[in-house]
């Protein structure tokens, strides 16, 4: 009896532990969906390889058939990053629609990628006096959407707590998506040309 309840007991204050973790790669995957949708960049395009005769693609299939059957094939599902929510949708319209704005001023080097994936006028004083009122909400309208994206993007995912790894996640591919001559700064500071 006793053997029992010290076995009830221990099942009861027993808990089962899942650890989620952050999906990296989903969130690469996801930040260079949205950072190319935003910039209207358009994904290279892949030359067709010539085709193989129609009976090596059959027995091409035989052969893998065959095997399948023999060798249980075990799949693991591929981490997934859930980046279309209503709020995403509106925040990504928006920095598409600033960003024709903000390009000229990218490509005059007058603004640049910090290393936290913010833009920052680099050099206020080579910023033309027209243009830096202008440049100066740009820089501050597109940091807020960025801010906010992040946030948006961890909470459609069940999981607030990842801003801070999605924010880091985009911070890296908005400079690997900068174009040539754009400004990003490193991770000592200094800044660098692409």
């Amino acid at each position: 009896m006793k053997k029992i309840s010290l076995l009830g007991a221990l099942l009861l204050t027993a808990c089962v532990t899942i650890n989620i973790y952050f999906p990296a790669a989903a969130a690469e995957k996801a930040a260079d969906e949205i950072i190319k949708d935003i910039q209207k960049v358009t994904p290279e395009q892949v030359e067709p390889k010539a085709s193989l005769p129609a009976w090596q693609v059959t027995a091409f299939r035989l052969l893998d058939q065959a095997i399948s059957t023999v060798i249980s094939s075990a799949e693991a599902a591929e981490a997934d990053l859930s980046i279309d929510s209503a709020e995403i949708r509106q925040l990504r319209a928006s920095m598409e629609s600033r960003f024709p704005a903000l390009k000229p001023f990218y490509d005059a080097g007058y603004i640049g990628i910090m290393t936290d994936g913010m833009l920052t006028v680099r050099d206020a004083g080579s910023v033309p006096l027209q243009e830096r009122n202008k440049v100066n909400k740009l820089v501050a309208a597109e940091n807020a959407d960025r801010q906010n994206l992040y946030q948006a993007i961890a909470n459609a995912n069940g999981h607030p707590d990842w801003f801070a790894q999605i924010k880091a996640t985009f911070a890296a591919r908005w400079v690997s998506n900068a174009q040539a001559g754009w400004w990003y700064q490193s991770s000592n500071g200094s800044w660098t040309r692409k």
